[in-house]
């Protein structure tokens, strides 16, 4: 590894070996760099000194920087690309001149004697090293002269320095630098001397070295799941965009895990708590850049040491996710352009005519009355009202969309949201204090400013009002990035720093304000230019504490724009994606990275968005959307209909077989979503969590795990009956048959007919299982199916979590059932570790048992004979058992 440090020393004993003298002080003139010095930092480790985009950067401005210049070996400077225009061992940077000890760590002061090139250096900063728990450091930087913005979520205050840290900080003075180590390895997991840090009033620039080449997060963005670190920019700024690569999209996400080398399966996790528009920087040292154009910086180290705790870590600051209500997980559908609710209640019957599962059906914009919120078309909407009593006399659910734009034209005393936002001042304000007024579907909109109390107020005093006509169960957000069909407002922006900032990330359209409000705009917390990222968190909250108030029950919300602590309010769909094989492919790594960031519950559209689906690509889609944990189709106007009533009878059953798969596995999913809203784990997981010490597992995106155990290697190409997936070391069962596979870590070749989506278990494991039907509702009352998958030894666990689905913090008040089940010795035993009357009304009908190595003589259930059957291929099956759930039993053979 490089640091800049070291390139510092190097190159003063050089010149004093040489006797050319210390050589110029750094930054005092526009001294050239020494040649000998910039040729010394290698390629992977030159970090960009002139980053701003649609400039052909020249020796001559490179240098009217104090910054080396050499045209590296990769084609003329273009983004993405090996700089040729970098800092030189001797930038000017910052120096720590004072250090002092605390009750939770270190303060210091760091000072810097040469401004930058860019505007309003801060020359004097205050350091703040925090040993906040044994695993996790945080270490913040601001302006001890000045208040700056930061991040108003809720984080944790440690009082305390932690006792026994797993890491260790090293901190230098001159220039100024933080090292990180992790103290059971020495692996650095932190190195900020590599480059120069830069704090002016809108540049904030922060550098370190990366344990490793494999890094994950750092969302929203479309890539593969494992991030591309050569020369990679991932701009974060909330974007109303279609899916696309290299682009900045809905939410903003600044925080990465990292493997670490070696092999050992150790990880650690980063987190900048900012949230102005920024740049993440991912270069081939491996290294890592945050510029950032505002805030402070504010960051958290994670110690893991295995991924899944690293994650459980980063949830611990930002939250972890909310339960679901048990309907969330059924099967969504939707589309834009149903054009009637006539039309609407026509697929649901026909669903429900063909046996097909759904839980919820949703309306897009079509509904509206002229595209105005919190109404419903009174001529093709009539019956909107009907269908969704109609709805929950079926056991089923009724969501719709709400977009942040209120029309801001229509006649006074007509349109009480706009009329009551206006007298309560809910709105954002230009700069001048006025309205701002943007456009969006129904014409010129204003836009709420959710950072304010009263807002929420007026929100939930909406919600309620509408609910009254049309009694929905759930709200879908959508363009809250906020979108804007303008840039800015109807009138423009100011010409102003806020509006055009020194440096601008590569946000898409070049400008912040480009498809969004202005940056200078006024909200009750701060300016649009701090607050941007966070309008669809902020708004998720006021939606989600309304439905609350006005159902008595779980919210379910889902959102477009996200923020970190999202999941404590609502899920995430992928957005407008296209009926493309690709978008089907990339979707994975979408929901994994999410599950990453505490926002288990997403998915994408099931068969595309835009553009029309085809049979084979829908019917694969389907398969792979029933183990979305968020599962919806969704798709566009003019488009042909593809929900699964929309296709042959040989796709039809296909679709259908897989959602009731989907429906069979609800007890295993309720239970993960506990352990995700308890623990903060994952719910569609990545192999590399499971299996950290082996490598050939970090870049696998094509499959993907529920929880620990229900490996899923979907179809993702067209024209094939088979797939290719990799299995980790060990013994795996296929889920339908039982037949066992024992694995070295290989690719292993799979029949996928058309109508097969392939599943595994994973030896050691119990999962519980239902009898489905074509509504949660009456499927989470049917009796359960064991299985249970024995490792070599014979042993296997598993576990059940079971409340009624739909109160408000059943956990936190003990308000629910949990069952542990356990396979040792030829026995299974269920323990009861919590009783609930929501148990008593289950009952466990059949146990099979994966991988008894020879035929039982003999079954016995709570020392009773018991009738039973074994196959060849080692499977054990135990039915007609009749036991209560809520009382612990006994399965033994012999």
């Amino acid at each position: 590894m490089v640091s800049y440090k070291r390139l510092m020393v190097m190159y003063c004993i050089e010149r004093q070996l040489t006797g050319l003298g210390p050589g110029p002080s750094p930054g005092v003139g526009k001294a050239i760099p020494d040649p000998q010095a910039c040729a010394g930092v290698p390629e992977a480790w030159r970090f960009d000194c002139y980053p701003e985009r649609g400039v052909v950067v020249t020796r001559e401005l490179c240098e009217a920087r104090n910054c080396c210049f050499i045209p590296a070996s990769s084609p003329p400077p273009v983004r993405n690309s090996v700089p040729w225009c970098f800092y030189s061992p001797t930038f000017p940077s910052y120096s720590l001149v004072s250090l002092n000890q605390t009750e939770q760590g270190e303060v210091g002061t760091l000072v810097r004697t040469v401004k930058t090139y860019y505007p309003k250096d801060v020359l004097t900063l205050q350091l703040e090293v925090l040993y906040e728990t044994d695993h996790r450091l945080r270490v913040r930087i601001s302006d001890p002269s000045a208040s700056r913005f930061e991040v108003p979520i809720a984080v944790p205050n440690a009082t305390e320095k932690a006792s026994s840290p797993a890491y260790s900080v090293e901190l230098s003075k001159d220039p100024f630098g933080l090292v990180v180590k992790r103290t059971s390895s020495g692996t650095v997991l932190l190195n900020t001397t590599v480059a120069p840090l830069f704090f002016c009033d809108q540049f904030l620039q922060l550098s370190s070295s990366l344990s490793s080449q494999y890094v994950y997060g750092l969302g929203e963005h479309r890539s593969s799941f494992l991030h591309d670190i050569h020369w990679n920019t991932l701009t974060m700024w909330a974007r109303d965009a279609a899916p696309m690569e290299l682009t900045n999209l809905y939410g903003a996400h600044p925080f990465y895990l990292t493997m670490e080398e070696g092999g050992r399966g150790t990880a650690h996790g980063f987190f900048l708590l900012n949230s102005n528009a920024m740049d993440v920087v991912l270069q081939p040292g491996p290294a890592v850049t945050w510029r950032t154009i505002g805030g402070i910086l504010d960051f958290y180290v994670f110690l893991g040491p295995d991924p899944a705790s690293v994650i459980g870590q980063y949830l611990e600051v930002v939250g972890y996710p909310s339960m679901p209500v048990y309907w969330a997980l059924g099967y969504h559908l939707c589309r834009w352009g149903y054009g009637s609710s006539s039309a609407t209640w026509d697929v649901v019957k026909n669903m429900r005519n063909y046996g097909i599962p759904q839980d919820v059906q949703w309306n897009d914009i079509d509904y509206m009355d002229h595209a105005l919120d919190f109404t419903f078309d009174p001529a093709n909407f009539s019956t909107l009202p009907d269908m969704v009593k109609d709805l929950h006399n079926h056991g089923q659910r009724y969501v719709m969309i709400l977009d942040p734009g209120i029309s801001s034209v229509q006649q006074e005393g007509r349109y009480w949201p706009y009329d009551e936002g206006l007298k309560r001042g809910v709105f954002i304000n230009h700069s001048d204090g006025k309205t701002l007024i943007g456009k969006v579907w129904p014409g010129q909109t204003a836009f709420p400013d959710f950072s304010d109390p009263v807002t929420h107020e007026w929100w939930y005093d909406n919600l309620k009002r509408f609910h009254d006509q049309v009694p929905f169960d759930g709200l879908w957000i959508d363009m809250n990035e906020p979108s804007n069909f303008v840039d800015g407002s109807t009138v423009g922006c100011p010409d102003n720093e806020l509006e055009n900032p020194p440096y601008t990330p590569g946000v898409l359209g070049g400008l912040l304000r480009a498809k969004t409000v202005c940056a200078s705009a006024l909200q009750k917390t701060s300016l649009h230019y701090n607050m941007h990222s966070l309008y669809g968190l902020l708004e998720a909250k006021a939606s989600a504490n309304a439905l609350r108030r006005i159902l008595g029950k779980r919210a379910f919300v889902i959102s477009r724009s996200t923020f970190p602590s999202q999941g404590l309010y609502s899920g995430h769909w992928l957005g407008d994606n296209r009926s493309h094989w690709k978008d089907m492919y990339t979707s994975i790594a979408g929901m994994l990275t999410f599950n990453l960031l505490g926002v288990p519950l997403v998915g994408a559209d099931v068969c595309g968005f835009s553009e029309q689906s085809d049979e084979e690509l829908c019917v694969r889609w389907t398969q792979l959307g029933a183990f979305y944990p968020f599962s919806r189709n969704h798709n566009t106007l003019g488009e042909p209909a593809q929900d699964p009533t929309a296709f042959s009878p040989l796709a039809r059953a296909a679709m259908r077989q897989s959602l009731l798969l989907r429906y069979s596995l609800f007890p295993l999913l309720y239970t993960l979503f506990h352990r995700a809203h308890t623990h903060g784990h994952t719910v569609a997981r990545p192999l590399l969590f499971e299996f950290p010490e082996d490598v050939r597992t970090y870049g696998i995106d094509k499959q993907f795990l529920w929880g620990r155990s229900l490996l899923v290697t979907p179809v993702l190409d067209p024209g094939v009956d088979y797939v290719v997936g990799y299995f980790p070391q060990g013994l795996w069962y296929d889920y339908y048959t039982g037949d066992s596979v024992r694995s070295k870590g290989e690719e292993l070749r799979l029949h996928a007919p058309l109508d097969k989506i392939n599943l595994y278990l994973r030896e050691g494991a119990i999962i519980p299982t239902q009898r489905p039907n074509t509504t949660l509702w009456v499927s989470s009352g049917q009796p359960l199916h064991l299985i249970s998958c024995l490792t070599e030894d014979g042993s296997a666990t598993g576990e059940l979590f079971w409340d009624d689905g739909e109160s408000l913090d059943t956990f936190e008040t003990d308000q629910y059932a949990e069952i542990v089940f356990s396979v040792v010795k030829n026995t299974m035993t269920s323990e009861v570790l919590r009783d609930h009357v929501e148990a008593s009304y289950m009952t466990v009908e059949t146990a099979s048992i994966y991988g008894v190595k020879s035929k039982p003589s003999r079954v016995t259930v709570n020392s009773h004979d018991a009738a039973f059957s074994y196959r060849d291929n080692q499977v054990l099956t135990v039915t007609d058992l009749g036991l209560n759930l809520s009382q612990n039993f006994t399965i033994s053979w012999m």
